[in-house]
């Protein structure tokens, strides 16, 4: 353990250390999906996707919706991009997916980065709503494979977070199955639908990045996946 001139234990040098760039809107491609700014050009497909193709409960962890109507969603999208440090983005399908069901450039879903912190290189992946026909396929991991290699190894971010209510299991699942490190209990952390929200925080570091990326590589190759696209091998992040 380190310590200063006065014995006291602290942390280990970062050398050459300087803040990260921004993350900022940018478009994203995969073998089953891709990720790119959400906005007017995508807008329909994905209300199409998560609002009119899914059912209400989708939307019961997230801060706003289920929602009725285009405007509606418009308004939660815009409500988006007001956020300060938020990057919304559009999951939409990629070239070739019939295995998945899926016709090239068909809404899926949303996934936000957000808190973003360049100067400690720190962003948080969020606001996540997978419609039924991102769930549980091969382009739901790979689209949070693709944001999260963007912020390690594009832009040299030092930490990746996922936070949910504590109440959201399928949530818990995900972002362990995805490979992050369960960190802890925000206790009466948000009121949000007029109900309280216990926050469960959850964190990937850019050294656990360098050990995951193989991982990730390894299961995501066409080699894994039968001719029905189904997985040969189970991610198994978890175990890493």
């Amino acid at each position: 353990m380190r310590t200063n001139e006065h014995g006291q234990p602290i942390g280990d040098e970062v050398p050459g250390w300087t803040p990260r760039p921004p993350v900022e809107p940018v478009m994203l491609t995969g073998r089953t999906c891709r990720v790119e700014p959400l906005g007017e050009g995508n807008l329909d497909a994905v209300y199409d996707a998560v609002c009119v193709q899914s059912p209400p409960e989708t939307w019961t962890y997230i801060t706003g919706g289920p929602y009725e109507d285009r405007n509606g969603f418009a308004g939660h999208v815009a409500g988006l991009h007001a956020l300060a440090a938020c990057v919304p983005l559009a999951i939409l399908a990629a070239e070739g997916q019939a295995a998945e069901g899926q016709a090239e450039g068909q809404g899926l879903g949303i996934a936000c980065y957000l808190r973003i912190d360049p100067a400690n290189g720190s962003a948080e992946v969020g606001g996540i709503v997978m419609s039924p026909a991102l769930q549980r396929t091969t382009a739901a991991t790979e689209s949070m494979y693709l944001m999260m290699r963007h912020v390690f190894e594009d832009l040299g971010y030092r930490r990746y977070e996922w936070k949910c209510d504590s109440l959201n299991e399928p949530s818990r699942r995900a972002a362990v199955r995805y490979g992050f490190t369960y960190e802890g209990r925000f206790r009466n952390a948000l009121v949000y639908k007029g109900r309280n929200r216990d926050t469960d925080w959850f964190s990937v570091t850019d050294d656990e990045w360098r050990r995951l990326r193989p991982a990730y590589d390894a299961w995501l190759d066409p080699a894994n996946f039968d001719d029905a696209g189904q997985q040969r091998r189970s991610l198994g992040l978890a175990t890493l």
